[in-house]
C-alpha cells in the first residue's frame, strides 16, 4: 500500500516534466501508474475477501496493515489497512483512474498549455483517494478528505478564464471544506471517547461507544455533515452540477468514480457499528430520499447531455447513501453491488459525453441529431451504459437495482416497517426517474431528430473509444457473471449480524416481488418518456422557488456585505486607531481576568536593588517621555535608544550578560535602520492631533504600562509550582553540553523556537527588500526602452543608466580590483561633503577586529556569553561601520554574497542540522556531544547544536545586509540622482512658464 502510494505521489510529481518531454502522450504514462497497482490490486484480492487464508493473516477480517509513528503525543499515526471495502473502493480509484488518464491523451489538443499540471492534479487526486480509502487512523483519513478537496478545486477551476469554471471551484471548495471541517470536529470527538484514533480499533469497540451517550451520537451526526457535503446530498446537492464546468475527465473520474464516492465510502465504514445511534437512521432516510427524487427529477428537464448526468449522479448517491446507511447484511451487498455499478456506467456515459461534444462541438440534445448513425460504435457503448444506469437486465446495473429491491422488500415486510413501506415506494419512484432520464439520454444524444439538422461528427479514434468501451464491456460481463463482485463484497457484509435474509449478487433471482417492481419500473419509466415533452412543461409550471444555489449565493452575499461593513469600520487605514484596539483589548482582556478570577498579587514591594539601578530605570523612563513629546523623528528615535540602553544595562546589573550584549547589539543595529529609513522621511513628525486625543493616548499608554506591570506582579504572587527554569543549568550541561544557560536553551533546549524566529527574521527581510527593490509594473508609465518584470531584485545594488552612475560605477569596480590597494577608499566613492577621515580611519582599525570577534562569540557562546544571534549582530555592526565609512560600492565590496543566499544558506543549514539525526536514528533537533584531541589543540568537546547556531549566524548577518542594502544602498542610489523604476513611476511636475514661455 504504502508503495503504491509513494509511487503514485512521486509519478504527480515528476508529470510536468513528461508533458514537456512527450506532449500529451505523457498522459499514457500516467495511465500506466494507477494501471500497475490495479494488476497489484487484482493479485492480491484474495488477501482482502479472506478466499486465501494463508495471504490473510487467519481471519478474512484480519487484513494486512501498515502502522507508522507520527505524533504519538496525539496518539496519531500514519496507519493504513487494506480491507474489503477499501479494495472495492480502489477497484474504481485506480482502474476507472487509469482508463481515464488514458483517455486523455486524446481529449486534450497537443497544444494545450496546462495540461502538464491538470495531469499531474488528477494522479495526484488518485493517489490522495486511495490513501483516503486505505487509512486506518482518522486524522489521517481527514488529511486525504482534506487534499481530495484541494485537488478537486484546482480541477475543477481548469479553465479559469472562464467565470463559470472558477465559481463552481470556489462553491465547491467553501461547500465541502465546511462539511470536512465538521466532520473533523466529530472525528475528535469520537476519538476522545474511544481514546484512539484507529478506525479498525474504534469500530472495534462500536457497541461500547453506542452506549456511553449523546457524544458519540452528536460526534457521528457531524461526521455525516462531511460525508452528506462531499457526496453532495441535501441540501448540498447544488455543488455537483455547477462543478460541470471542469474538463469531462474531471467529471467522469471525481463525480461518478472517486470524489463523491468519499461520503459514501465513510457512511459505509460507520454503518457496521454506528448505525443504531440516535440520528443515524433520520438523516441517512431523509436526506438520501430526498436526494435520490430531487436529483433523478431535475435530470429530465435537461438540455445539456453533462448537465444530465450530473443531476443523475445526484440522484444516484441518494440511492447509494439508503442502501449503503441502511445497516444490515442485505443491504451491505446491495450497497457495493451498487456503487461498482455506478462507478462503471456513470464513468462510461461521461466519457461518451466527452466525445460527443469533442468531436461535435455541442452537447446540447435540442442540436444534435443523427449521432447515433455516424459513430454507431460510440452509441452501441452509449447504450450499454444508458440500460445499465436504467436498471435494464443482463447489466450489472440490473443486478445491483434487483439487490436493493430485495433489500427494501424485505425490510418493509419486517413486522410490516412504516418506514420502510415509504423508502421502498421512493426508492422505485427514484428508479422510475432514472429510467426515464436513461430513455433520455440515449434519444437526446443518438437519436435523429425531425426538428434539427444532421449534427456533423467526426470520426473517433480507437485510443478515444477504447475506456468508456472497456468500461461499458465490464458492466455487461458483470452483469452476466457477478459472482466475483459477491465475492469482492461479502467480507465487508460479514461485519454485520447475520439475523437477516442471505442474499448474493445474481443475475436471476427467480419470480419475485423485486422482478415485479423492475416491470413497474420500466413501465412507468417508459410513459413518462414517451410523455416527455408533457412533464417538462409540468416541471416548469410546478418549479419550486427554493433553490439550495440560489441560498447559498445569497448567504455568500452577506457575508460579503458583512465583512465589508466591518472592515470598513475596522481596517480604516489609521495607525493610531490600530494601536488603540489592540492595546485596548491587551489591558482589558487579561485585566478582567486578574479582577474576577480573584488573582493573587504580591504582599510586599521591592522597588530597586541599588542607587545605579535606580537611576537608570529613571533613565529609561525619561527617554520614553522624551520619545513621547519630541517634534522630530531624528530626536524620538534617539530618545527610544536611551530607553533601550538602559534596559540593557539593567539586564547587566541583573546578571545576565548575555541579556545585556544581546539587547546593545539589537539597538545599535535598531538605531542605525533607523536613521537610514529617516532619510526617506519628513524630518518633522505628523501634525500633533487635539489636546482630548493627546490626553486619551497618553492615558491608553501609561495604563498599558501599568497593566503589564500588574500582571507581571500577579503571576509572580500566582506561583504554585517551582519554576521550571531551575533545571535549566542542568539540562543546558548534562542535555546540551553547555555552560551558558540562555544559548543552549535557544539552539537545544527550544530550538524549535528559535528556528521559528530565524523563519520569521528571513520573511521580515524578504519583506523589507519587497518593499525597496519592488520594479515597475505593468499598469504604470515606464521608460520606453524598459519592461517590467515584476520581480523583486534584492541583489540589485546599481543599475547605472545615465553617464554618471556608468563612470561612478566604473570607478568604484577600479579601485577595489586595482593590485595592493587598500580595501578602505572612501575618496573614489563617497562625495566630499559625506566623508569623515576619522570614521575611515576607526574603521581600518576596527573592521576586522569586530568581524573576528563576532566569530568568537559564536564559537563560545556555548559556554560563555555570545552564541549565533550576537555573532551575527556583532557581524553586522562590522559591515554597518564599513558602510558608513564608504558607502554603497564599500557595502558591496565587503559582501560579495547576497543577503538573500545568506538568508536562505542559514535557514537550510538550521534546517539540516534539526533533520540530521534523523538519519541516525534519533529525533528532529536532538544534539549529539562529540569529544576528542587534535594536535596542539588538545581536548575538544564539539556540540553539534553549534551547527545550527552557525544557521542562526548566517540569517542575523543576511538580515542587517538586507537591511543596509535596502534602506541604505538603494536610497543612496536614488539620492544621488540615477534613475530607477520608481522615479520613472513619478509624474513628473508641469513646468511653470512665463509669458514669454521660458521656464520658470
Amino acid at each position: 500500500m504504502l508503495v503504491v502510494l509513494t509511487v503514485l505521489f512521486t509519478v504527480a510529481l515528476a508529470a510536468p516534466l513528461f508533458f514537456r518531454w512527450f506532449g500529451r502522450s505523457a498522459f499514457y504514462i500516467l495511465a500506466a501508474v494507477p494501471a500497475g497497482a490495479f494488476i497489484w490490486l487484482m493479485a492480491t484480492f484474495p488477501s482482502y475477501t479472506g478466499a486465501d487464508q494463508s495471504l490473510s493473516s487467519g481471519a478474512p477480517n484480519a487484513p494486512p496493515s501498515v502502522v507508522i509513528p507520527w505524533i504519538p503525543d496525539l496518539r496519531v499515526e500514519l496507519a493504513f489497512r487494506m480491507d474489503a471495502l477499501s479494495a472495492d473502493l480502489s477497484i474504481l480509484i485506480l482502474g476507472v483512474g487509469s482508463l481515464v488518464l488514458f483517455y486523455c491523451a486524446r481529449y486534450f489538443r497537443p497544444e494545450d498549455p496546462k495540461m502538464g499540471a491538470f495531469g499531474s492534479q488528477l494522479l495526484a487526486f488518485a493517489a490522495a483517494m486511495f490513501g483516503l480509502v486505505t487509512a486506518d487512523d482518522l486524522i489521517l483519513l481527514f488529511i486525504f478528505w482534506e487534499l481530495t478537496t484541494i485537488l478537486s478545486y484546482l480541477l475543477i477551476g481548469y479553465a479559469a478564464h472562464r467565470l463559470s469554471a472558477r465559481r463552481a471551484a470556489l462553491q465547491a471548495l467553501i461547500v465541502t471544506t465546511f462539511g470536512g471541517l465538521a466532520m473533523l470536529v466529530g472525528m475528535i470527538m469520537l476519538g476522545s471517547v474511544a481514546g484512539t484514533y484507529r478506525i479498525s480499533e474504534i469500530m472495534a469497540m462500536a457497541p461500547e461507544l453506542v452506549a456511553s451517550g449523546v457524544i458519540v451520537d452528536v460526534a457521528i451526526v457531524l461526521m455525516l455533515v462531511g460525508a452528506v457535503s462531499k457526496s453532495a446530498l441535501l441540501p448540498f446537492h447544488f455543488w455537483l452540477p455547477a462543478a460541470m464546468a471542469a474538463p469531462t475527465p474531471v467529471s467522469a473520474y471525481l463525480h461518478a468514480a472517486a470524489m463523491v464516492k468519499a461520503g459514501i465510502y465513510l457512511i459505509a465504514r460507520l454503518a457496521p457499528g454506528f448505525s443504531e445511534t440516535a440520528y443515524w437512521s433520520a438523516v441517512i432516510s431523509v436526506l438520501g430520499l430526498a436526494t435520490l427524487l430531487l436529483g433523478g427529477w431535475r435530470a429530465l428537464r435537461q438540455h445539456d447531455l453533462k448537465l444530465m448526468l450530473a443531476y443523475g449522479t445526484v440522484s444516484q448517491l441518494g440511492f447509494l447513501t439508503l442502501v449503503v446507511g441502511l445497516g444490515n447484511r442485505e443491504a451491505a451487498i446491495a450497497g457495493i453491488g451498487l456503487l461498482l455499478a455506478h462507478g462503471f456506467f456513470k464513468a462510461t456515459l461521461f466519457l461518451v459525453v466527452g466525445i460527443i461534444d469533442h468531436q461535435a462541438g455541442t452537447r446540447d440534445i435540442r442540436k444534435l441529431s443523427g449521432v447515433g448513425r455516424s459513430a454507431p460504435l460510440l452509441a452501441a457503448v452509449a447504450v450499454i451504459g444508458a440500460a445499465s444506469m436504467a436498471g435494464l437486465p443482463p447489466l450489472l446495473g440490473f443486478v445491483a437495482k434487483e439487490s436493493v429491491y430485495e433489500t427494501y422488500v424485505h425490510y418493509a415486510g419486517h413486522e410490516n416497517n412504516l418506514t420502510g413501506w415509504i423508502l421502498l415506494i421512493g426508492v422505485v419512484a427514484g428508479a422510475i426517474l432514472t429510467f426515464a432520464y436513461s430513455c433520455r439520454f440515449v434519444w437526446g444524444g443518438f437519436a435523429t431528430k425531425a426538428t434539427c439538422e444532421p449534427t456533423a461528427f467526426k470520426p473517433v479514434s480507437w485510443p478515444f473509444l477504447a475506456p468508456p468501451a472497456l468500461l461499458a464491456a465490464a458492466t455487461l460481463v458483470f452483469g452476466l457473471w457477478p459472482r466475483p463482485l459477491d465475492t469482492a463484497a461479502t467480507p465487508y457484509a460479514d461485519l454485520y449480524p447475520a439475523d437477516g435474509p442471505v442474499t448474493h449478487l445474481a443475475l436471476w433471482h427467480g419470480f419475485t416481488p423485486a422482478l415485479g417492481l423492475t416491470g413497474v419500473t420500466i413501465a412507468v419509466g417508459l410513459l413518462l418518456f414517451w410523455q416527455r415533452e408533457r412533464v417538462e412543461r409540468f416541471q416548469t409550471l410546478t418549479a419550486s422557488p427554493l433553490d439550495a444555489e440560489r441560498s447559498y449565493r445569497g448567504l455568500i452575499g452577506l457575508l460579503d456585505d458583512a465583512a465589508v461593513w466591518v472592515t470598513g469600520r475596522t481596517q480604516r487605514g489609521s495607525l493610531t486607531f490600530y494601536l488603540f484596539v489592540i492595546l485596548s483589548m491587551a489591558i482589558i482582556s487579561p485585566l478582567a481576568a486578574v479582577i474576577f478570577r480573584g488573582a493573587q498579587m504580591p504582599e510586599n514591594f521591592h522597588w530597586f536593588d541599588s542607587p545605579v539601578q535606580a537611576v537608570i530605570g529613571a533613565a529609561v523612563v525619561i527617554g520614553a517621555l522624551g520619545a513621547a513629546r519630541a517634534n522630530k523623528r531624528f530626536l524620538a528615535v534617539l530618545m527610544v535608544s536611551v530607553s533601550g540602553y538602559g534596559i540593557a544595562l539593567i539586564f547587566a546589573l541583573q546578571g545576565a550578560p548575555d541579556l545585556a550584549l544581546t539587547q546593545m547589539l539589537v539597538e545599535t543595529i535598531v538605531l542605525v535602520a533607523f536613521v537610514l529609513a529617516l532619510r526617506s522621511l519628513p524630518a518633522r513628525l505628523w501634525k500633533r492631533e487635539p489636546t482630548g486625543q493627546r490626553l486619551l493616548r497618553a492615558l491608553l499608554g501609561i495604563s498599558f504600562g501599568a497593566a503589564m506591570v500588574v500582571f507581571a506582579m500577579s503571576a509572580m504572587a500566582s506561583r504554585v509550582a517551582e519554576p521550571i527554569s531551575l533545571a535549566y543549568p542542568e539540562l543546558a550541561y548534562k542535555g546540551g553540553g553547555g555552560l551558558n544557560i540562555v544559548n543552549v536553551t535557544l539552539v537545544d533546549i527550544r530550538a524549535w523556537d528559535t528556528f521559528g524566529e530565524i523563519s520569521v527574521l528571513t520573511m521580515a527581510a524578504t519583506g523589507v527588500a519587497s518593499l525597496i527593490f519592488i520594479r515597475g509594473r505593468g499598469d504604470k508609465r515606464r521608460r520606453a526602452d524598459e519592461v517590467a518584470t515584476g520581480s523583486v531584485d534584492r541583489g540589485r545594488e546599481h543599475f547605472g543608466s545615465s553617464d554618471r552612475e556608468a563612470a561612478t560605477l566604473a570607478l568604484a569596480r577600479k579601485f577595489s580590483t586595482v593590485a595592493r590597494e587598500a580595501w578602505l577608499v572612501a575618496g573614489r566613492t563617497l562625495a566630499p561633503e559625506r566623508r569623515s577621515i576619522i570614521f575611515e580611519v576607526i574603521t581600518r582599525l576596527l573592521f576586522h577586529s569586530v568581524i573576528v570577534f563576532s566569530v568568537y562569540l559564536l564559537i563560545a557562546g556555548h559556554n560563555a556569553p555570545g552564541g549565533g544571534f550576537a555573532g551575527g549582530l556583532m557581524a553586522g555592526l562590522a559591515l554597518t561601520i564599513r558602510y558608513l565609512a564608504g558607502g554603497r560600492f564599500e557595502l558591496a565590496e565587503a559582501t560579495p554574497v547576497s543577503a538573500g543566499m545568506l538568508l536562505g544558506g542559514g535557514l537550510g543549514l538550521a534546517a539540516l542540522s534539526a533533520a540530521a539525526p534523523l538519519f541516525f536514528g534519533g529525533q528532529i533537533l536532538q544534539t549529539a556531544i562529540l569529544s576528542f584531541t587534535w594536535p596542539v589543540f588538545g581536548d575538544i568537546k564539539f556540540v553539534t547544536s553549534t551547527i545550527f547556531d552557525i544557521g542562526v549566524y548566517l540569517v542575523v548577518v543576511g538580515l542587517v545586509l538586507d537591511v543596509l542594502r535596502s534602506l541604505g544602498s538603494e536610497i543612496d542610489e536614488r539620492s544621488e540622482g540615477g534613475s530607477s523604476d520608481d522615479e520613472d513611476l513619478i509624474e513628473p511636475e508641469p513646468e511653470l512658464l512665463d509669458a514669454e514661455g521660458v521656464s520658470r
